[in-house]
Parts: structure tokens; C-alpha cells; sequence
């Protein structure tokens, strides 16, 4: 409707824009049934690298991308432009001005490089976040990985009319008789592409919302996927509740799964999806908080006498204080004294003081399950957590006997493996203790309201990945980055190659906005995009969570719960910044072009190894078997080319350069089950979007 009543306003006869009015009104309130909502075009695109020249549609930097102009001259650095609906003319400095591309005019991503973190060398495995406007990010992603994805997890903005951070969360268009409109029209429009997305084979779409638009947002998935076993749940965000002026304090909020195709719900061993208790969970005896050094609690740290051959808890010594060398302490035959320290050689404290320990001994609830001579702590240790115990002893968990090491040997895992409810009732999914703390400890004040758990989405992501290790996971409303810092701790405990790609914006809060236009600064600025989502929060949190420390640099406090490991450890991991770009297609040189665009082939072929970059624009091939893939560039050099592609069975993707479709597949003929593309000799063409092709 807002775009109607744009048009109306360019109608000069009175009468028949006054007779047009009466018959739009009388159309916008027919009954009509199922979903009903108005349709609104995707929202015009600022092109930042794209100059400023005669012809042009221009917006201001300071204004609404969407109240655009003209160029029709430029001289001495001013433009003079014409608006798009009034046609008054106005004379406006050219550095004031953005390109803008509106829908249906055809655009020209690339993908520019801004950072990366590698903490895992020998690992392939990349991660990639990319701050784009999510829409054209998610056109891009349809050309790359269509039919591929696992799982898609998003937390879109709730349209509760706040200015927040969060993709400036108020969707609602004064022009709108029906106030959902404007929000349903932009899900549905990136909801069709994430669609197009999802394996069809088996794959789910995760989405959180609140009671502003669940029941809309539950009409359109459904319309939407009409094939799909959709469910929502309810689950716990805020313990103490969330108060509201005149209004019930809200502790809840809803996630709908959309499951697609021949998809598998793993029950997961976590507490949280327990039916009746616990069964039995073995955690590590050393702590793991940083601040649990040996000098902070001298009673704590003591020898465990462990038999080498047995593997068997002996005895329980005394504590040492400080000034005292463990390795003085003294020998018992056959037996190590172990003590809890971890690999840097740092000295920590077991979990409990010495007659402690010794009644967990005898009960057969503490014990050393490997013998590891190379590392300071020569035996790992684990015991039963107090939880754990009661249930032993009040008859939930069923006891079988001892094993040689003493440890106790009990079985109740059919409560572990049950299905989860549709009521979540979590303490870990409290959004402030687990979601804005864990933030904070990383990258400091954040300004960032209201981040999600991370043990929310890790075990929303469990359900259906676990049984894939190699799950291809995106998340296009990536926010704060909780979804690729759990898909790092999946990865950790099992021990998976889980890929996840995150695209934010780089909005800043309404707040910041106004303290920068106050200042002079304009989006485009360095000192306004460095204060973005993306570049404040987002790619900050993801480098600190890899490396285990804060933007300080000092360790992360904490642990990860059901794990024990302090997140100081960091995650053996790998990720890849960019920006999503425009090329301007009458300016860019023919041999810039595939460099240009050589990140957007790393993708395709799946982001294996660090993004490599053409440094030869005059190149006629590039064979790349870390990143297991190749570009034939000129097809007179096939045979050289097709010769060392054999010589590496490694690489698994293939682009061919030309433009007839016959000699393409002659010479794609021997690859078998490689995958194979064939490019333009016009590259911006391969990846035009936002119009048809």
C-alpha cells in the first residue's frame, strides 16, 4: 500500500486520483481469508562503491535510502539531482550522496575481505561472517549453497517498535491500515529464499519470535511450507521475568521448527530433555575457572595415589601448602601421585578437599579413566556431581557393579534419550545469565540488548545436528554471533566439522545514530561503521570466543556448562570476515573482475582452508588443492589444466571460463562426481542478482 499511495501522489488530475483513492479503500477492506497482508518491495540498497555520476539514483547518506533522487549533472563536486516523486530540484554535494539500486534493477555482489582468525592451522574448516543487508546476502547464498542447507537458525526482530540494535526492530508502516504488514512482507520475502536454501532431503528451519507476531508468523510458515512438520515450543528467556508497564512480565518466548524432508530429531544427552532424572554424567575433578589456582584454596590441592596398572585411586593424601614442591611429596610403589594442573602447567584445586574425596573413593564415586605421562596432570580424573549421587542413592539410577579402576558402573539411559517436551523450562536458557553475561565477559559493555543463550541454540541446533557432523548451519538475522559461537562449542564436544555462516548488518542503535550525525559523521564513515553490529559486536565475540579471551585480551572467565571447560581455552577454530560489496558492471576492468569475485568461488566450493586471493589477473588458471578447488580461466590451456586437476583427487569443485555451453560439458566429461561450473567470460554476470536472469 505504501507503494500505491507513492504512485497516487504522482497522479496530477484531482478527480481521478480522488476516484482511484476511493476504489483502493474500498479493495484494502474486502474480507478476505487465510493470511492477508500488504506487500511492500524489498527495501532499496545503498551501493557505497559505486560512484556518484550523471543518470544516477542517489539517496542522502543522512536521509531514507528509499526517498531517492535523480542525478542530472555534476559540476565542481556538486550534483544537481531531482527528486524521484516530487521532481523538485536540488543541488546536493556529491559526497552527501549513495548510489541506491532498487528492486528489480540488476546488482553485482562481490565479497571484500576485512579480517580472519585462525586458531586451528591444520584444520580446513572455515567459518564465514558477512555484514550485508540480509536480503541480498541471502540472494547471494541462493546462487552458492541452494538445496545444501542443514539447518537454518535465525532470531529475527520481534517488531515490537523498539529502535534497538537489532536491525532497527520497528517494521511497522504508518500507511498500513493492517500494523503487521510491513514486517510479514519483509519474512516473507527472505523466507522464499531461505526455502530455497534448505536441503529438501531432511533439513529444519529454526525461528524464535515472541507473542507480538507468533501467530502471524505461524499463519505465514505455514503457507509457506505447506510439505513441513512445523511445531512451536515455548521456552524459558527470563527467570525473574521481564517487566512491562501495565502488562503480565513476560519470562517466555516461542520456537517454531520447521522440518523438512526425511529430517531426524536426536534426542541429545543433556539434563535439560530429561524425563526422570539424570543418568549417570562423569565430570572432570580438576577445576577449570581460571581463579581456582592453587594458592586460592591451599586445601584443595593434594596428591591422588593412582595405580599405573589398575588405573585404581589408592590414596588420598594430605594437602600441601604452597611453598611446598609437589614433586617432593612422597612415593608409593607401582602408584603416581597426581595432582590437578593443568596442561600449560598451571596448578589448580580438585573440586573437593581430601575427606571429601576420600568418601567419594570408597563409594566408588571418583576415578582415573587415562593414563596421560606427556601432560602434568598424569592421570585424568573424573567424579559424580552431588546431582548425580542422590539419584544413585534414592534408587533413579540403577547400579551394576564396580569396574577394576573402582569407579561405579550404573545405567538409566532411556530418560537421556527421551524427546523433548513442548514446554522448556531451562534454567540455562535465561537469557540474562547465559546470554548477556557470557557477552559481557567477552567484548565488555556491549549496548546490545537482550542476546540469546548460548546453551538456547546449542540445543535447539542439537536436535537436529548432531547426527551431522558436517552440518552446513546459517543464520541471516546473526545478531550478537550466539549461533556460531554454539556451533563452536557442538563442534568441541563431539568433535565435529560443523560450518556455519553468519550474516549481521552493521546498523548502529537510533541512540548512536543521532550522537554521530551530531558529530558530522554519515553511514559510509569509518567512525559511524566502526560503532555497527557487525563490526562492534558480532566479529568481535566470534574472534574472542576462538581465541578465549576478551578485546582486552585478558582469559574469559567461566566454563561451559556440562563440559567443564573453562572458556579461556578458546575453540580450535577458524573464521573469515567479509562485506558483501557492489561492482559497478560499466566500470570495472575484465581482469579485476575474477579477483573481485574469487572469495565468492571459495564459498561455492565450501570454504575450505583460508580464502585465497588471485594475485595474477593475467593468469589462465589457478589450481588450488588446499581449497580443493580449480579455475580453468583460459579454456586454450585445458590440457595443461586438466592434467594437474588428476594429479590432485583432493579437489572437488571445478569452474570452467566459457561461454559455449558444448565445449563446457566436453570438457567437464572426465570429473565424474566432481562438482563442475561453468562460468561467463563476463564474470559480473555468473553473479548478478536481484533481478531475473
Amino acid at each position: 500500500m505504501a507503494a500505491i499511495h507513492d504512485l497516487l501522489a504522482q497522479v496530477q488530475d484531482e478527480a481521478l486520483r480522488a476516484r482511484l483513492e476511493q476504489e483502493i479503500n474500498r479493495l484494502s477492506k474486502t474480507k478476505k481469508f487465510g493470511l492477508v497482508f500488504e506487500e511492500h518491495l524489498p527495501e532499496c540498497t545503498p551501493l557505497y562503491d559505486i560512484p556518484v555520476k550523471r543518470g544516477s539514483t542517489v539517496a542522502k547518506k543522512a536521509g531514507a535510502v528509499s526517498d531517492m533522487y535523480e542525478v542530472s549533472a555534476i559540476k565542481d563536486g556538486v550534483a544537481t539531482c531531482y527528486h524521484k516523486v516530487t521532481e523538485e530540484k536540488e543541488e546536493i554535494p556529491v559526497e552527501e550522496l549513495v548510489s541506491v539500486a532498487q528492486f528489480g534493477e540488476p546488482i553485482y555482489p562481490y565479497l571484500k575481505p576485512i579480517d580472519s582468525i585462525c586458531n586451528a592451522p591444520d584444520s580446513d574448516l572455515w567459518h564465514t561472517l558477512i555484514e550485508a543487508d540480509n536480503y541480498h546476502a541471502l540472494q547471494l547464498l541462493e546462487y552458492l549453497y541452494a538445496g545444501k542447507v542443514d539447518c537454518i537458525y535465525i532470531d529475527p526482530p520481534y517488531n515490537t517498535g523498539a529502535k534497538d540494535w537489532k536491525y532497527n526492530n520497528d517494521y511497522v508502516d504508518g500507511a498500513d491500515a493492517y500494523r503487521h504488514s510491513k514486517w510479514l512482507s519483509m519474512m516473507q520475502k527472505r523466507l522464499k529464499i531461505a526455502r530455497g536454501l534448505l536441503n529438501p532431503d531432511g533439513s529444519v528451519l529454526i525461528v524464535t519470535i515472541d507473542e507480538k507476531e507468533y501467530l502471524h508468523l505461524g499463519c505465514l510458515l505455514e503457507e509457506m511450507f505447506p510439505e513441513a512438520n512445523i511445531q512451536m515450543v515455548s521456552t524459558l528467556t527470563a527467570r525473574s521475568g521481564a517487566a512491562r508497564f501495565n502488562s503480565f512480565s513476560r519470562t517466555n518466548e516461542f520456537i517454531f521448527f520447521v522440518m523438512v524432508g526425511n529430517y531426524v530429531i536426536t534426542p541429545i544427552e543433556n539434563a535439560a530433555y530429561s524425563q526422570e532424572g539424570e543418568s549417570i554424567h562423569w565430570r572432570s575433578f580438576r577445576r577449570g575457572n581460571p581463579a581456582n589456582i592453587r594458592t586460592s584454596r591451599p586445601s584443595q590441592f593434594y596428591p591422588l595415589y593412582i595405580d599405573v596398572n589398575t588405573n585404581k585411586i589408592v590414596e588420598v593424601g594430605d594437602p600441601i601448602t604452597p611453598e611446598v614442591d609437589r614433586f617432593s611429596v612422597k612415593q608409593i610403589e607401582n602408584c603416581v601421585a597426581v595432582f590437578p594442573v593443568r596442561d600449560d602447567g598451571t596448578e589448580m584445586l580438585w573440586s573437593v578437599t581430601p575427606n571429601a574425596c576420600k568418601n567419594l573413593v570408597e563409594k566408588g564415586y571418583i576415578k582415573a579413566t587415562k593414563y596421560t605421562p606427556d601432560k602434568p596432570q598424569l592421570f585424568v580424573v573424573q567424579y559424580l556431581s552431588s546431582g548425580t549421587i542422590k539419584d544413585i542413592e534414592s534408587g533413579k539410577v540403577t547400579v551394576k557393579g564396580y569396574s577394576e579402576d573402582g569407579g561405579i558402573i550404573a545405567e538409566n539411559l532411556e530418560s537421556r534419550k527421551a524427546m523433548p517436551k513442548t514446554q522448556w523450562m531451562f534454567e540455562t536458557h535465561d537469557a540474562r545469565d547465559y546470554g548477556t553475561k557470557i557477552l559481557k565477559n567477552v567484548i565488555g559493555e556491549t549496548r546490545f540488548d537482550f542476546p540469546k543463550s548460548l546453551y538456547a541454540v546449542s540445543d535447539s541446533l542439537k536436535l537436529f545436528c548432531l547426527d551431522k557432523p558436517d552440518a552446513l548451519i546459517v543464520d541471516f538475522f546473526a545478531g550478537s554471533g550466539t549461533t556460531l559461537h554454539a556451533v563452536n562449542l557442538i563442534n568441541a564436544e563431539d568433535g565435529g566439522k560443523r560450518r556455519c555462516i553468519m550474516v549481521t548488518n552493521n546498523e548502529v542503535s537510533e541512540a548512536e545514530a543521532g550522537k554521530l550525525e551530531a558529530d558530522g559523521f554519515k553511514p559510509g564513515d569509518e567512525e559511524w561503521e566502526k560503532l555497527g553490529i557487525a563490526k562492534y559486536v558480532t566479529w568481535p565475540r566470534t574472534v574472542c570466543s576462538i581465541k578465549g579471551t576478551d578485546v582486552k585480551g585478558n582469559s574469559i572467565p567461566g566454563e561451559y556448562l556440562g563440559t567443564e571447560t573453562p572458556m579461556s581455552e578458546g575453540f580450535k577454530a577458524n573464521a573469515a570476515f567479509f562485506k558483501l560489496g557492489f561492482l559497478d558492471k560499466t566500470s570495472v576492468a575484465l581482469g579485476r573482475q575474477l579477483t573481485e569475485l574469487f572469495p565468492v568461488l571459495w564459498l561455492k566450493a565450501g570454504a575450505h582452508g583460508a580464502c585465497p586471493c588471485m594475485d595474477d589477473d593475467k593468469a589462465y588458471m589457478k589450481v588450488l588443492p588446499e581449497n580443493k578447488f580449480a579455475i580453468l580461466i583460459d579454456e586454450k590451456h585445458y590440457q595443461e589444466f586438466n592434467k594437474i586437476v588428476l594429479e590432485h583427487p583432493e579437489i572437488e569443485t571445478i569452474y570452467i571460463v566459457t561461454d559455449s555451453e558444448a565445449g563446457y560439458r566436453e570438457m567437464i566429461a572426465g570429473y565424474g562426481d566432481k562438482n563442475t561450473f561453468q562460468l561467463y567470460r563476463d564474470y559480473l554476470d555468473n553473479f548478478r542478482i536481484n533481478t531475473g536472469r
